[in-house]
């Protein structure tokens, strides 16, 4: 091969219209796939006290012969959201008890591998609607396959990959709506259901959405810098709101448990459940409350915790500051396709949504609920460099 024959090679590897695209694609996902299966499976599945709580649901179900509507009236008294917002792992968890009845916790954890698979196609489908290029989408895949999350939470036997995969196959559908300029309402309703029916922390998903769908076509929005001003606002303002609703929930609903549950973590100047080293001092007044709620939004993200490992940190602090270079390249570089400004739009929401609903109720010690917007994150990545790709090409 001659030196112009392997420049006009290179050109098409580089290219939108790479002839092996779809080979080479399904190929790298097939390769990151395995590797992190084989990672799950090196390991097995793990149960923690939640998942005990779900196979006693999954036996009650299985009890009730499937029978949803008996199944969410029992021990009302007990359950607080109704078990109507875990019904969907459930009933998974159930059919793997029914079919493979010892065996029903290593079928779930393949179940979640399945759904890690699915998860990446979608993935890879997201980023060739928004004009990536595919060199850039296979640099992208070994990033996913080091997540630290995609290494983790798989493999118990929770709610949490199935919840994942729902949340990236909600950003696949609001991406093709702006795309296509087209709402299929069919669809949407039906992953806003499944959503919610997979768990309770599923509203601010499901808000974000909603927010997105009714306000992304409104002329305002169609330059850059309305859109950049619009989302410093919202995270500007969530501390001030945060703290005026624990103002109004302490002075007016005090006295009731499960209410009392959201203040008297922040009397304590709690930041990150059972990590104390993160904990501020009581607060005395409405700023400190403020300051609480601030460092959760901040704390949401930490890629940091005394008890990880040097490696857990090192590859947790590389895709913080992945995301965040993204991030920032969108803010300061002109995109080439506009639709690629929606695209960050709706991320961003979403991620904020997710970030100041856990701040308000609780940031788990190990980091759990930002697992499912993990992929969705990683999406800014190769938008951004695609860009970056196109300004250099364009000089």
């Amino acid at each position: 091969m001659n030196k112009k024959n392997f420049t006009i090679y290179i050109k098409k590897i580089l290219s939108n219209n790479w002839k092996y695209r779809d080979s080479i694609l399904f190929l790298a996902i097939l390769v990151c796939f395995s590797l992190i299966a084989y990672y799950h499976l090196s390991l097995g599945f793990s149960m923690s006290s939640d998942s005990e709580r779900f196979s006693r649901w999954a036996d009650d179900l299985v009890r009730l012969n499937f029978n949803f509507f008996e199944f969410f009236s029992i021990d009302k008294a007990s359950h607080r959201p109704s078990l109507f917002f875990f019904s969907v792992p459930v009933f998974f968890i159930s059919l793997c008890k029914v079919f493979f009845i010892n065996e029903w916790q290593f079928a779930f954890l393949i179940f979640n591998l399945i759904l890690v698979f699915l998860s990446l196609l979608i993935f890879v489908r997201i980023l060739l609607l928004s004009k990536v290029r595919p060199i850039l989408i296979l640099s992208t895949l070994p990033i996913i396959t080091l997540s630290v999350d995609i290494l983790v939470w798989p493999r118990f036997i929770l709610s949490d990959m199935l919840y994942a995969f729902l949340v990236i196959v909600a950003t696949y559908s609001v991406i093709k709506i702006t795309i296509r300029n087209k709402i299929n309402f069919f669809e949407i309703i039906l992953i806003l259901f499944l959503l919610l029916a997979s768990r309770p922390s599923s509203i601010p998903i499901v808000s974000a959405i909603i927010l997105f769908i009714a306000i992304y076509k409104l002329k305002i929005f169609s330059l850059k810098k309305n859109i950049i001003l619009f989302l410093s606002g919202i995270a500007v303002f969530i501390p001030v709101i945060l703290a005026t609703m624990y103002s109004v929930i302490e002075f007016n609903f005090s006295g009731i448990p499960k209410i009392d549950f959201l203040t008297h973590m922040v009397k304590k100047g709690m930041i990150i459940h059972d990590r104390p080293n993160t904990w501020v001092d009581t607060p005395s007044n409405f700023i400190d409350v403020m300051l609480i709620y601030f460092l959760r939004l901040i704390n949401f993200f930490n890629p940091y915790a005394s008890t990880f490992s040097t490696l857990h940190i090192v590859i947790n602090i590389f895709h913080t500051l992945l995301i965040f270079l993204s991030i920032s390249i969108w803010s300061f570089l002109s995109f080439q396709l506009k639709i690629q400004d929606k695209i960050f739009f709706f991320i961003i929401i979403l991620s904020l949504f997710v970030d100041t609903f856990h701040s308000f109720i609780l940031i788990d010690y190990d980091w759990r609920y930002r697992f499912p917007i993990i992929l969705p994150l990683l999406i800014l990545f190769p938008i951004s460099f695609e860009n970056i790709i196109r300004k250099i090409n364009l000089k």
